[in-house]
């Protein structure tokens, strides 16, 4: 395969916040690309097995596995479960996400701190854990979901702009210590995509703004994340997929 489509067969994957939306088109796309992918959720379980369903349907191998990633004791409990069924995890994407629609007036200090914690401190937690395994076989790649927000006004609320601004820190400060170890750490920035979370961005027609006219695909941001995965030369980088909301 190119690295377009890179072959992944013999690696495993973990989607954080896999079980629907872009998470769940990552983890269908990783899947097609023959690795074996651990589906994570929270609370949608029902919505996760169907993804791994989907996937053992067309041959695949995936398991869902509950935790919330922005714990570090369900962190390490759900690594140590993914290696004991699937093995060590080469392909980490930290998708799991939330972003409450809040103006500055009605942000409360709980809601920035949850915020940080899920979109954030989340795939700090998780890249720590699968680092050991990475570092081992001197291979590994890494992919963080940031958002158009990180560099922009947005929409959501200042605690979403923050959160997704670290998650590019993040991929810089991990890509500059990793790549001599054979792992790379990249950030995919969706601008307006249409998932169940968009439902406010619809309402505000948002998609007339755009260059393209319309919001983005799940599978869109789904291909970008796959062609990152078989890139080896690609590290510290934020590919933006945003249909033209901003030019970086």
């Amino acid at each position: 395969m190119s690295a377009l489509s890179p072959d992944l067969n013999n690696r495993v994957a973990l989607v954080t916040g896999g079980s629907r939306g872009i998470g769940r088109a990552i983890a269908i796309s990783l899947a097609s690309a023959g690795a074996a992918v651990a589906v994570n959720y929270r609370q949608r379980g029902d919505d996760a097995s169907q993804v791994v369903d989907e996937i053992e349907s067309a041959g695949g191998r995936a398991i869902a596995v509950r935790a919330d990633v922005s714990v570090g004791d369900d962190v390490t409990r759900m690594i140590g479960e993914v290696e004991d069924r699937l093995g060590i995890v080469d392909i980490l994407v930290n998708n799991a996400g939330m972003g409450a629609f809040l103006d500055i007036d009605n942000l409360t200090e709980a809601e920035f701190d949850r915020t940080l914690a899920v979109n954030l401190k989340s795939a700090f937690l998780c890249t720590q854990a699968v680092l050991p395994g990475m570092r081992a076989r001197r291979w590994g790649r890494i992919v963080n979901l940031s958002s158009v927000a990180a560099r922009g006004a947005g929409l959501v609320g200042v605690h979403y702009n923050a959160s997704k601004a670290g998650i590019e820190g993040l991929t810089r400060g991990y890509a500059a210590r990793l790549g001599r170890e054979g792992i790379t750490v990249n950030a995919v920035a969706p601008g307006p995509i249409d998932t169940e979370m968009a439902a406010p961005l619809k309402a505000a027609n948002v998609a007339e703004r755009l260059p393209v006219g319309r919001l983005g695909d799940v599978d869109e941001v789904a291909q970008v994340v796959l062609m990152i995965v078989g890139n080896g030369f690609v590290t510290g980088q934020t590919i933006p997929v945003n249909g033209g909301a901003s030019f970086i």
